[in-house]
């Protein structure tokens, strides 16, 4: 696989990418067909609806000097972080847009580009930041003062403007929005002459302030337009405090901000996935594999008020409220499909899985709508749920395109291998090969699935074995034969043939009960069956406990 990229006036310079191992299905050839995740689509999609697109439309428009066409919504849209959520809902739309293929949404999502269009200035800004503009220009001659959370007195601008920029690349991406696309370009090319004479010391004294994925933003555009210029934006936005410690494998994340860290390491694996250089990779890899293995909780999640506690004591998971952050799983899970499509693994299944079921799941209140900011793990605590016109917290933004997009994972293939991560009811279409797979089950209240494909190919069944079923224990029968159910290397079993219209693979995948201790903490256990967590079954932990 081959990037080719523009240097200079027509002077081309290829840079060899990493093979992928595998690829994820687009979102428009996978269907929710039942279950709790269609149901949570659905509420989603309800919620999606009723928010006013005129509203999160103001900070933009007021920014641009154009007249509001109604008054923006209140608390964090009205506090500092102005046109986030117009960012957040402009991804949802076009997930949701390529998840169902909805009409009504597909109409929202145009309505919304056109109107941030006449809001993009004649220099490309365009963005719903308070008095932005005199900031920007502040930082392009190299005034600037950083801390974690604010540059020159802003609360983190360029965390608010990846969302603007990442609901331009999805509404290309996903729903194929030509305006999109220019604006995208059009938007870099601003943030790229904003930095032009800014020294790479003050680029990472500009970093310490939180920034979301801006690095990875910059690597898409490169793909995007094939010119290089943007993949050294991409280099110059990665935190090297963060890179370079993780790229040597060390682990210094007890104190930090969590989500701020996780989006910049999303950053690290697409610029390594894009020019082959193995720090970026090994650093992406440090970081997943601290995080999942020493600082998460059983329902997947992590952080405390926020922050990473110290890994060797989960004493604040228990002790306070502000339990792990919905938006860390949200990145978390963005991070877990990079890797898997790097180099497939049970794990990355094993991880998105649980984070999936028992956080991000959880994370929706059920029929009403409506998203928490954090999921207490203290016990009998109670959770505080947003609604439409209420609560425009950062886990609302990423919640919104958390539902809009589960069929993101479900499906994966690389060659002739077809792999299946999820055991969700669904249909996958396989165009390149004429086949359609359809997957029915009520997993996890029964402990099996069955595939059926219709239409006439040659390929590799891949079955992720769930590290939480014994040795020996899952039982596969093709046609309703049994079948050897041993899993290779990658934790997947392979079953090779030439498939016809109408065979079936039942999986079986028995459950056990276990207990994982939170460590130094021998009075609190997560109790486990199967992929559930954390005492109760998935779609009764989304209830208010």
């Amino acid at each position: 696989m081959k990037l080719f990229l523009r240097l200079g006036a027509g002077v081309a310079l290829s840079l060899a990418l990493s093979v992928s191992a595998a690829e994820l299905f687009p979102l428009r050839d996978v269907r929710l067909t039942g279950g709790p995740f269609l149901e949570a689509q659905q509420t989603d999609l309800t919620y999606l609806l009723a928010l006013d697109a005129d509203r999160l439309l103001a900070p933009f428009r007021r920014e641009a000097g154009l007249a509001l066409l109604k008054p923006s919504y209140s608390n964090w849209e009205s506090s500092g972080l102005d046109g986030h959520m117009g960012g957040h809902y402009l991804s949802a739309l076009a997930l949701m847009t390529a998840s169902t293929g909805d009409p009504a949404v597909r109409e929202r999502l145009d309505y919304f580009v056109a109107q941030l269009k006449k809001c993009q200035a004649a220099d490309g800004y365009l963005g719903g930041i308070p008095g932005g503009r005199a900031a920007w220009d502040d930082i392009a001659q190299g005034k600037l003062h950083a801390d974690n959370f604010s540059v020159n007195g802003k609360w983190v601008p360029w965390y608010n403007l990846h969302k603007t920029f990442a609901g331009l690349r999805d509404a290309w991406q996903y729903a194929g929005n030509e305006d999109a696309r220019a604006m995208l370009v059009k938007l870099s090319d601003w943030a790229l002459a904003l930095t032009a004479r800014l020294s790479d010391e003050q680029m990472q004294t500009m970093l310490r302030s939180e920034h979301g994925g801006m690095n990875e933003i910059f690597v898409d555009v490169a793909q995007l337009t094939g010119d290089i210029k943007y993949l050294h934006l991409a280099r110059r936005f990665s935190h090297q405090a963060i890179l370079q410690p993780l790229a040597a494998g060390e682990d210094r994340l007890t104190g930090l901000h969590a989500n701020t860290q996780i989006p910049k390491v999303i950053g690290f694996e697409r610029i390594g996935q894009a020019t082959g250089e193995p720090q970026w990779d090994a650093a992406a890899r440090t970081f997943w594999q601290t995080v999942v293995d020493k600082r998460s909780v059983a329902i997947g999640g992590n952080s405390v008020k926020e922050h990473f506690h110290d890994s060797a004591s989960f004493a604040p998971m228990i002790d306070e409220v502000e339990g792990p952050e919905t938006c860390n799983t949200y990145n978390m899970l963005k991070l877990t499909a990079l890797l898997f499509e790097r180099q497939p693994s049970r794990r990355y299944g094993d991880y998105y899985e649980r984070a999936l079921y028992n956080h991000v799941l959880a994370s929706q209140r059920p029929q009403s709508g409506g998203f928490v900011y954090f999921t207490p793990m203290r016990p009998n605590h109670y959770r505080v749920y947003s609604r439409v016109d209420e609560g425009m917290w950062c886990c609302v933004g990423s919640g919104i395109e958390s539902h809009a997009k589960h069929g993101e994972f479900i499906y994966a293939h690389d060659g002739e291998d077809l792999y299946v991560n999820l055991y969700i009811p669904s249909t996958l279409q396989w165009r390149s090969k004429g086949v359609r797979i359809e997957q029915s089950t009520q997993f996890p209240d029964r402990d099996r699935t069955r595939l059926t494909v219709r239409g006439s190919a040659t390929l590799n069944l891949k079955l992720r074995y769930p590290g939480w079923v014994k040795p020996g224990a899952l039982r596969i029968k093709v046609n309703g034969k049994p079948v050897k159910a041993v899993a290779d290397e990658d934790g997947y079993v392979r079953i090779a043939r030439g498939w016809r219209d109408g065979d079936t693979v039942d999986v079986t995948l028995p459950m056990t009960t276990r207990l994982e201790r939170m460590p130094d903490q021998s009075n609190y256990y997560a109790v486990l069956h199967g992929p559930s967590c954390w005492r109760q079954r998935p779609r009764r932990s989304r209830t208010n406990s």
